[in-house]
């Protein structure tokens, strides 16, 4: 035991032992709270709690599988029977044990937001209410209403009422189709727990210690949810910062803190101020800001490092300047004073900034990514594959249905489909029951005048493929071998060429599959996972976050990202770029008052303490807007910074010829000789 917390100071110490009843940990920047929470488990489990009595919860499976790892590395026993999850994921584990109360069979599907999009689409063109110019008709916004209205962060109003009839017919046909969305992971989940009593008390006799990671980004409904699971117990850890809650847009509720103290009287709480990443010239420069926000616990990080070096402010005369000047610097750093790539942070407010960034590193020749992109599990050729796995998994999903039954083109049309779903109508059933309907009335002979001729057979040719494959993929052990037969079967390559006019694109695409197919075989050879099935496979591809695949060649690269994608991570050196008003604090935010300011200076916040050694900061003298050059103005945050941190930026004299063969040759010494020779 003395192993595990011989190397934590007394804050942490203290939060790491202290194992009964509610707490509340205030864990600054930098200040180790992964390091607290794992090693806190591990201390319960020391103690003789058992796996199966411990539920910690985060917000990306990024961060859950990295918490678990951690915690496997801290202690001697396998860790089959602890949960470390995502809320999702866990309240996707409540629903499959339970949804039947709620007449959910346990081989539901999760709909995403493209998915969900497409049925409202659907609900709303059999409703009459959206006709083929689709004008007016905003699927996303009318998404973006529903998922308020599930997670009761918003009410109907007079000027939303008009959608209550597409609401229910959204909501009859997620139940009929055996499907939930994002929201009802978290929705039903609740329900069960408030209106089943049975449910209450399997889950309060399983879960006796419960731990929040980042709760000050917990929405109304998360919270609600693990109240609910640790009332009995009362052993409920929390651990946040309210200085790094930037995330209200998507439903965060900081002030959630506030309520958790209300609601458990009897906390305690453990601050943990002393940060082990910055220096402490970066740490004095991000505290003397937050200083300015109203609403927060009173909190100060202090560091132990050296002071290190000074912050530097640049006022370059445009985005393209500014550009210039981050790629210049990197590069110059990375030579000097041999800082990996990988070591650099770009940190911009919003993605439409990062352009100038990426045109200035094509320039100078530096690797970069941009995190945050389009998650693979997106991408069309690996949607349309998962499509097919979740029709077999569940073959009343009449979404996934619709993308399949003619991708790849085998000739059922628009009049064979529109047959398909007025049957479904009229019987009131699913797709695929309508559709094997219509198959076997035409095997038996009878004349159906709404298909067209050749429809009956290749209606049989695409249930036949269904259920041959169904039946392959519902086998254990056979994931990955069924999944290359299907692909073979279904000829998606040929398909991918027809589609793309050159050869090169559909090649990328089809590499996307194959990394599909990799996806699946890790999984089922995973030997944490104790009963690989499809259903589960499906669920990890429908809940994974979007940093979980990356196109990556291994290769040192740059990070250019925006501040929200950020937290979480560090860096050795990190550029901050567009610190102008307008763009943070974003006008947007100034407009709609002082609480969404102070969210704005919380992500100024959030952007210095990434920063390890070296922080730049930038500010645009002028910047395109539409197209045309507009005079910019500092950020008014800049005004908060102490001023005698701050360096104005003073051009370094360029590197001689000799000075940079000498730098070019320790580099490429250090990179084992990279280049070969003839």
């Amino acid at each position: 035991m003395s192993r595990l917390t011989e190397s934590l100071n007394p804050q942490q110490l203290h939060a790491v032992k202290s194992i009964e009843g509610p707490l509340l940990i205030l864990a600054g920047a930098g200040s180790g709270k992964t390091r607290v929470i794992t090693h806190r488990i591990a201390y319960m489990l020391g103690k003789g709690i058992p796996q199966s009595a411990i539920l910690a919860v985060t917000f990306t499976n990024k961060a859950a599988r990295e918490m678990a790892h951690r915690v496997r590395e801290l202690c001697v026993q396998k860790l089959q029977n602890m949960t470390v999850s995502t809320f999702h994921a866990f309240g996707v584990q409540v629903l499959r044990e339970h949804g039947h109360h709620l007449d959910y069979r346990r081989n539901f599907t999760i709909y995403d937001e493209t998915d969900k999009q497409s049925l409202i689409k659907e609900s709303a063109r059999d409703l009459g209410l959206l006709r083929r110019s689709h004008d007016g008709f905003d699927a996303y916004r009318i998404a973006s209403l529903f998922s308020r209205l599930k997670s009761n962060s918003a009410d109907w109003q007079e000027e939303t009422v008009h959608l209550q009839p597409l609401f229910r017919e959204y909501q009859s046909r997620l139940k009929l189709f055996n499907a939930v969305d994002f929201d009802d992971l978290i929705r039903l989940p609740i329900r069960l727990l408030e209106d089943y009593p049975e449910v209450r008390s399997a889950l309060h006799q399983r879960f006796r210690y419960f731990m929040v990671d980042e709760f000050q980004d917990t929405s109304l409904q998360q919270y609600r949810l693990i109240r609910l699971l640790a009332a009995e117990s009362g052993n409920l850890c929390v651990v946040g910062d309210d200085d790094q809650s930037i995330y209200s847009w998507r439903g965060a509720h900081f002030e959630n803190i506030l309520q958790f103290e209300r609601d458990f009287p009897t906390y305690r709480e453990v601050k943990l101020e002393q940060n082990y990443r910055s220096t402490r010239k970066i740490l004095v420069a991000a505290n003397r800001v937050i200083l300015h926000n109203k609403n927060r616990k009173g909190k100060s990080l202090w560091s132990g490092l050296a002071e290190g070096e000074s912050v530097v402010l640049v006022f370059p005369e445009n985005e393209q300047r500014e550009g210039e000047f981050i790629a210049e610097r990197i590069r110059s750093l990375a030579l000097k004073k041999r800082i990996p790539l990988n070591q650099f942070g770009v940190l911009v407010r919003t993605n439409s900034q990062t352009r100038a960034v990426e045109e200035a590193f094509v320039r100078q020749n530096l690797l970069y990514q941009v995190s945050g992109g389009m998650s693979f599990f997106q991408r069309k050729e690996v949607k349309d594959i998962l499509a097919y796995l979740r029709v077999m998994a569940n073959p009343d999903d009449d979404m996934n249905l619709l993308r399949i039954i003619n991708t790849p083109r085998r000739g059922i049309g628009k009049k064979t489909v529109e047959a398909i779903v007025a049957t479904a109508r009229d019987r009131g059933c699913s797709l695929y029951s309508a559709l094997n309907a219509l198959h076997a009335s035409a095997a038996s002979g009878a004349e159906i005048a709404a298909l067209p001729d050749k429809a009956p057979e290749l209606l049989g040719e695409f249930h036949e493929l269904i259920e041959n494959f169904r039946s392959r993929f519902l086998k254990t052990g056979q994931l990955t071998s069924s999944l290359g037969q299907l692909v073979e079967e279904l000829d998606y390559w040929s398909y991918l060429v027809q589609e793309h006019s050159r050869p090169e694109v559909a090649r990328w695409k089809y590499g996307n599959i194959e990394g599909l197919m990799d996806s699946v075989s890790g999984y089922e050879e995973d030997p944490d996972n104790l009963d690989p099935n499809l259903y589960e496979y499906l669920n990890r591809a429908t809940l994974v976050s979007r940093d979980t695949l990356e196109d990556f060649d291994g290769r040192e690269r740059v990070n250019l990202m925006t501040i929200h994608a950020a937290k979480g991570l560090e860096f050795d050196t990190v550029f901050l770029a567009g610190l102008e008003r307008g763009l943070i604090p974003h006008a947007r935010s100034v407009e709609e008052g002082a609480h969404n300011l102070e969210e704005e200076r919380r992500l100024f916040y959030v952007a210095i303490t990434r920063a390890k050694q070296r922080l730049f900061l930038s500010s645009c003298r002028s910047r395109r807007r539409r197209g045309r050059p507009e005079e910019a103005e500092p950020s008014p945050f800049l005004e908060e910074l102490p001023p005698e941190l701050i360096e104005q930026h003073r051009e370094d004299e360029e590197l001689s010829d000799t000075e940079a063969i000498r730098l070019f040759a320790e580099m490429k010494s250090r990179l084992g000789g990279a280049g070969g020779s003839d």
